[in-house]
């Protein structure tokens, strides 16, 4: 039976998977005790349900256990990387560098760190109408980096237009120059194999809510490991997290988190094509009904450079924010979800070069694992009709 609506905005939030649901209900109403109450069962369950995710989602990154600190998502992750270092008395220096595609969870703590006085570099990435629009030219970092740079923040995989950036060579570059590298892997993590010794990540931050898990609940990635990274503590009280990160630990989410992950690994390969030939014949159907459409980001075709179920397009002579709205039925993004509200046009198109008609005439599709075939046939009708509709209003204006 078709659809009579879809979800389309897979980059702002996912659903839970009922698996994931199944394995966090027991927390919320039988083994509902406080991890750090060592005194009773209900105590000692909770705490090896923590310790046990924390496992899981350390193998599944390639780190251990005691390099996972819980937080309640992503952004606060990012916070407690930057300013954690930052705000630490022993550090190399006051100079951090980023890019201008960065989420604004890393730029606004970075814009922060700047009025107090730190240096910020923020590099450009390949303008629109390269093959790898979006990517950061690493020779580039290697040249922002002084003797005085304290760390190097690099998104892995970008919220908007999904390209991913070379975090490889961009940890070999850092480790060799003695500068610690933090990665945004929110979108990335459970998307894409990563590892973070192979990466030589320092701090990694993730969330829980873009991979089929529960809001609320994320992690950062600390290195522990020869030499280990200090941060300054963000939140001052119990202690918790190894006294990085205080505050009583959300058991049903850490719970839900690990399952989820576990999911995404198990299924990922076959995930990644599914969503990626989704996506393309999503993006073949569009350019195939419509004209003055264009392709943002990475060219579809060299997968090895783009999240597989992003898709971002620009639809000239139409308001993204207009088309989008006007879709009642078809939910999507006209960019970042954490900057909805703002009416300045992306910053992360405005940094490919985009004109500034061309980036508010920009919509975000992000395909997940519930969307269908039926689903990209769905889109497609619905964005054409909307996009003939909203031009043929424009012309009699």
């Amino acid at each position: 039976m078709p659809a009579d609506r879809v979800y389309m905005d897979n980059h702002a939030t996912t659903r839970v998977d009922p698996r994931v649901v199944e394995a966090m209900l027991p927390f919320f109403s039988q083994r509902y005790g406080n991890a750090r109450s060592v005194s009773h069962a209900w105590g000692w369950e909770a705490k090896d349900a923590v310790d046990e995710s924390r496992q899981s989602i350390a193998a599944a990154i390639g780190a251990e256990p005691r390099e996972i600190v819980f937080t309640s998502g992503a952004t606060e992750s990012n916070n407690l990387a930057l300013r954690g270092v930052a705000e630490r008395g022993k550090r190399k220096g006051d100079h951090f560098i980023s890019l201008a595609t960065e989420h604004k969870a890393v730029l606004d703590p970075l814009e922060r760190l700047g009025r107090r006085g730190f240096e910020v570099t923020l590099l450009p990435v390949a303008p629109v109408g390269e093959a790898c629009a979006g990517l950061v030219d690493t020779g580039r970092v290697a040249a922002a980096i002084r003797d005085d740079t304290a760390l190097v923040s690099v998104m892995l995989a970008n919220n908007e237009i999904g390209v991913i950036q070379p975090l490889a060579e961009i940890g070999a570059i850092c480790r060799q120059r003695g500068v610690l590298l933090h990665c945004d892997a929110t979108q990335a993590v459970g998307k894409l194999p990563v590892d973070v010794t192979e990466l030589q990540i320092d701090l990694m931050s993730f969330s829980a809510h873009k991979i089929y898990g529960p809001k609320g609940v994320g992690a950062l990635y600390v290195r522990r490991r020869s030499p280990p990274v200090r941060l300054q503590p963000q939140i001052d009280g119990g202690g918790q997290e190894g006294g990085l990160r205080s505050g009583t630990l959300n058991v049903p989410g850490i719970a839900g988190f690990a399952k989820a992950l576990e999911l995404c690994l198990a299924e990922l390969p076959a995930e990644a094509t599914r969503l990626a030939e989704l996506r393309d014949r999503l993006c073949a159907g569009l350019l195939k009904a419509l004209e003055g459409v264009s392709l943002n980001g990475p060219a579809l075709s060299d997968r090895s450079r783009r999240l597989p179920g992003n898709l971002n397009l620009s639809f000239a002579h139409v308001d993204g924010e207009a088309l989008m709205m006007s879709m009642k039925r078809l939910a999507v993004s006209s960019g970042s979800a954490c900057t909805s509200a703002d009416p300045e046009p992306s910053h992360v198109l405005r940094a490919l070069g985009l004109s500034e008609d061309l980036t508010r005439a920009s919509l975000r599709f992000g395909l997940g694992r519930f969307n269908t075939a039926d689903d990209v046939e769905f889109a497609i009708e619905a964005v054409s009709q909307a996009v003939v509709r909203l031009r043929k209003l424009s012309s009699l204006a």
